[in-house]
């Protein structure tokens, strides 16, 4: 393997991995920012009521603490090595996009308990429900597992509350309405990609 071939790898690498490693970077670096950043970016009902619109996306990217952090991260990176290339980048942008919105909604207008939120895990949920749906496609024995155990999750959650020991590790509440609202979101968005795909290629 000669230089411009290993060079051509790495960007090839990067042009695919860059969304999640950016996601990545931005969390951590929020992270740094302790107590401050998290109050400038968590989700809070009567600061977004106030214009602090920047909530909507931030929100997803500070955490209760270190340990949050780092267990958010981790899952992002699992996520993407499962997925593997079955999202585009400009697919995780927009799964992450559309879940992280769909969570701000459902906070705001159907769990108005809420009065604030933080943290990476719904927006995780809408990844890894819009990549089973795009693995359907090449891996359907697979995704459907995944389908399966992701319901399954959501259910318990709904029903029982956060699965065990997830409090304790993310040190504080976990808001199990945001893993749904996620869900959901990142599922619209790789059903509604895939309706536009099969159009293009039927009028090709």
């Amino acid at each position: 393997m000669n230089a411009t071939t290993e060079i051509s790898l790495v960007q090839r690498a990067l042009a695919a991995w860059w969304p999640v490693l950016a996601l990545a970077a931005a969390a951590l670096l929020l992270g740094l920012g302790g107590d401050a950043a998290r109050a400038w970016g968590r989700y809070e009902r009567e600061a977004l009521e106030s214009g602090e619109l920047w909530r909507l996306l931030s929100a997803h990217l500070v955490h209760l603490g270190g340990g949050h952090l780092m267990l958010n991260v981790a899952a992002l990176f699992t996520i993407r090595f499962l997925l593997d290339d079955l999202l585009s980048a400009a697919d995780w942008i927009g799964a992450a996009v559309a879940s992280a919105l769909a969570i701000d909604a459902g906070l705001y207008f159907l769990s108005v308990e809420v009065g604030w939120y933080v943290g990476l895990s719904g927006v995780l949920h809408g990844l890894l429900a819009a990549g089973a749906i795009a693995m359907l496609r090449v891996q359907p024995g697979i995704a459907g597992m995944l389908v399966v155990g992701l319901v399954v999750k959501l259910a318990w959650e709904q029903a029982m509350g956060p699965l065990p020991f997830t409090q304790s590790a993310s040190g504080g509440p976990v808001i199990v309405a945001a893993h749904l609202y996620g869900a959901a979101g990142g599922a619209a968005y790789a059903l509604l990609r895939q309706t536009v795909r099969g159009r293009q290629s039927a009028s090709l």
